[in-house]
C-alpha cells in the first residue's frame, strides 16, 4: 500500500516541482556580441520612441509586452510599493500648478507584465484634479494610473528622456574592421550583461486643457528585453561551382 501510494504522488511531485523550476526561471541570456549590442540598441531606442509618441506608459507596455511575448495575457498590472510618502518639491509643485499647501499625493508602483517588472514608477498627482471614484481607486487597488485616469483623455508632456545604459560605447560606428579591443563590460562567458535600469523618462500628464494632474519619473528594466536574443538570419546555401572546361 505503502508503495503504490507513493507511485500515484510521484507524477504530481514532478509536475509541482516543473512549476516551480519555470517560475523561477531566469531570463533567456543574450550573446555578448556587435550585433546582439547594436540589436539591444535598436529595441531601447524603439521603446523610447513608442513611450515618447504616446500618452500612456501603461497602454504602451502592454503592447510591448505583447509584441514580445512576456506573458500571456499580455496585460500590465501595477503593484504597489508601500513605505515612507515622498512630498514634491518646491519644483514639483511649480510644475503641477499647486499652491505651497495644496494636498499632493504619492504614489510608487512596479509594471509588472506576467513576472516581469518592465518599469518602476514614481508618480505625484494632485487628487483635486480626479475625480472622487478615480482616487478611491489609486487609494484601494494596484490599478495602474494611466487605465484609471484614461477617461480624463489626459495628455503627456515630456520632460527628459535618458538612455541609463548604452550598449555599445561612444564611436563604436567607426570601429575599425580589424579593431579587438574589448567590448565595454565584456565577459569570458559572452553572455551579455544588462544592467536593471535603461531607460528612464519624466513627464507631466495634463488635462486636454493644459492643466497638470501628476508628475511621473518611470525607470525603466533589464526586464524590457527579457526575451531571447534576436538570432542572425541563417547563412544561404549556394550550391557548389561547376567549372567548365
Amino acid at each position: 500500500m505503502r508503495l503504490i501510494f507513493r507511485t500515484a504522488l510521484t507524477p504530481l511531485a514532478l509536475l509541482l516541482l516543473a512549476t516551480i523550476a519555470h517560475a523561477r526561471s531566469p531570463a533567456p541570456a543574450w550573446r555578448d556580441d556587435y550585433v546582439t549590442r547594436l540589436e539591444a540598441l535598436a529595441l531601447l531606442q524603439t521603446l523610447n520612441a513608442e513611450l515618447l509618441s504616446n500618452d500612456s506608459a501603461t497602454l504602451t507596455l502592454d503592447r510591448w509586452c505583447a509584441t514580445h511575448a512576456l506573458a500571456a495575457p499580455a496585460r500590465i498590472i501595477a503593484e504597489r510599493v508601500t513605505g515612507a510618502d515622498e512630498p514634491p518639491t518646491p519644483e514639483q509643485r511649480q510644475l503641477l500648478g499647486v499652491s505651497a499647501t495644496e494636498p499632493v499625493r504619492f504614489r510608487r508602483v512596479r509594471l509588472k507584465c506576467g513576472d516581469h517588472v518592465l518599469s518602476e514608477a514614481q508618480n505625484w498627482y494632485v487628487p483635486s484634479r480626479l475625480t472622487p471614484e478615480m482616487n478611491a481607486t489609486l487609494d484601494t487597488t494596484d490599478t495602474a494610473f494611466g487605465r484609471v485616469v484614461k477617461p480624463l483623455d489626459f495628455r503627456r508632456r515630456t520632460l527628459s528622456a535618458k538612455l541609463l545604459w548604452s550598449p555599445l560605447p561612444d564611436g563604436w560606428e567607426m570601429r575599425a574592421a580589424n579593431d579587438n579591443t574589448p567590448l565595454p563590460d565584456a565577459t569570458a562567458s559572452a553572455t551579455l550583461k544588462i544592467p536593471h535600469e535603461v531607460l528612464q523618462h519624466r513627464a507631466i500628464l495634463t488635462l486636454p486643457d493644459g492643466t497638470p494632474i501628476s508628475q511621473v519619473t518611470e525607470t525603466y528594466t533589464s526586464d524590457t528585453l527579457a526575451f531571447p536574443d534576436p538570432q542572425p538570419p541563417p547563412a544561404a546555401t549556394r550550391p557548389p561551382r561547376t567549372e567548365h572546361r
